[in-house]
């Protein structure tokens, strides 16, 4: 399955410079979140995969203004092509605005997934918008990742793990994707494409 992640940047060469069928061999498209709802509702519009996805900390906006077409992912297990996908928005608290968390409030949200954890057996797929600590993120509070996501990393060993927040533009040599344990974690910012069939450890 072919999948486009896309997180925090619009991508130029899907939005501005778009050309009919250039979607067509993508499966789904998943959004780690900061994007405007208008861009989702453009691809999900233009191509022929459905777009889910998670909440950023900077889409408050979609409160009023939804994705249209596309489908929320938040505090729940998804079936997409076959993978069993945990969505978990948000990032770690560092100021006002809308889906920010502390430790505490993150932590109690996974505890009440339990039940679909158990249900489904686990998952395949993790997606957030902040970084797991210590994995892709960065020291300073507002990009640094959770400690309760190196948990639920551990315990559910997931194959994948997509996430945002951390644009890759900050740094000139920011990785994209890493390996931890048993799971692939990889930086969806602008865009990054995921063949699940044929991708290979890095």
């Amino acid at each position: 399955m072919k999948l486009l992640l896309i997180s925090d940047e619009e991508s130029p060469f899907l939005w501005e410079y778009f050309k009919p069928g250039m979607l067509d061999d993508v499966d789904a498209i998943i959004s780690c979140g900061d994007l405007n709802p208008h861009y989702l509702s453009f691809l999900v519009t233009m191509g022929k995969a459905p777009v889910y996805y998670v909440h950023g900390n900077h889409d408050g906006r979609y409160d009023k203004d939804p994705p249209e077409g596309c489908e929320c992912i938040e505090d729940q297990i998804v079936n997409i092509g076959g993978l069993r996908v945990l969505g978990l928005g948000g990032c770690l608290r560092y100021g006002p605005g809308p889906h920010q968390y502390t430790e505490k409030e993150m932590r109690r949200r996974i505890r009440r997934l339990w039940w679909q954890l158990l249900l489904h057996k686990g998952v395949d797929v993790i997606v957030t918008h902040a970084p797991v600590r210590g994995i892709g993120d960065e020291d300073h509070i507002s990009h640094r990742g959770f400690e309760v996501f190196r948990e639920l990393l551990e315990k559910h060993k997931p194959r994948y793990w997509f996430f945002g927040h951390v644009h890759t533009r900050y740094g000139g040599n920011t990785k994209r994707v890493f390996c931890q344990g048993e799971t692939t974690l990889i930086n969806a910012c602008e865009r990054f494409m995921l063949d699940t069939e044929t991708s290979e450890r890095q």
